[in-house]
């Protein structure tokens, strides 16, 4: 796995509004506070004892950005981006690029997920670009993806048994039947 060291982007391009958030590149270093690590400089107190749940979806389209996926969750009635991060996958966001949300920098809950009968609150939200249903995700993407996970779950003390997919909480295929959920747990297990 070759993952180099790179730059913070500090914010996307476009006016700053709430729903602005941090893009970090796909070629930074995985630990210190210029790599994934960087996810826990927050605007608000990280409340460690809120957060029990990490759930992974998929965009749905096979492009886009966190500002497309903004511009679509607005248009269902959402107070901007509904998901915690986005995670490129080099069609509208750079392959392996981690958008980080205003709901993760001002620590809010994301928005309700399809299916899910009952509250969000505790559950960050990944959203990985693509459609899972129509093709595979790309190495780079499920690796930026494994990072940003294992250190959210690290920081957090999320038990992997508390990592999941969409499917499993909700009615939906996301991330899709070609997210290889095994090659991903592996991945993650080899990180810990």
């Amino acid at each position: 796995m070759t993952v180099g060291v790179g730059l913070l982007s500090l914010l996307d391009s476009g006016s700053p509004t709430r729903s602005s958030g941090v893009t970090l590149s796909p070629l930074m270093a995985v630990g210190g506070a210029r790599g994934v690590e960087a996810v826990f400089q927050t605007r608000a107190p990280i409340e460690e004892d809120r957060w029990h749940t990490i759930v992974l979806v998929h965009s749905g389209s096979p492009a886009g950005s966190a500002a497309t996926i903004e511009e679509s969750h607005r248009a269902v009635g959402y107070d901007g981006l509904g998901f915690h991060f986005v995670v490129g996958n080099g069609a509208g966001m750079s392959d392996g690029q981690i958008h980080v949300g205003y709901r993760w920098l001002d620590q809010l809950d994301g928005a309700e997920l399809a299916g899910l009968s009952g509250s969000s609150r505790g559950i960050i939200e990944v959203c990985l670009v693509g459609d899972g249903d129509r093709r595979p995700f790309g190495r780079e993407q499920l690796v930026r993806t494994a990072q940003l996970v294992n250190a959210l779950a690290d920081r957090l003390g999320i038990s992997p048994d508390r990592i999941r997919l969409h499917q499993d909480l909700a009615q939906t295929s996301s991330p899709g039947r070609y997210f290889p959920r095994q090659a991903f747990e592996e991945l993650l297990a080899s990180m810990r």
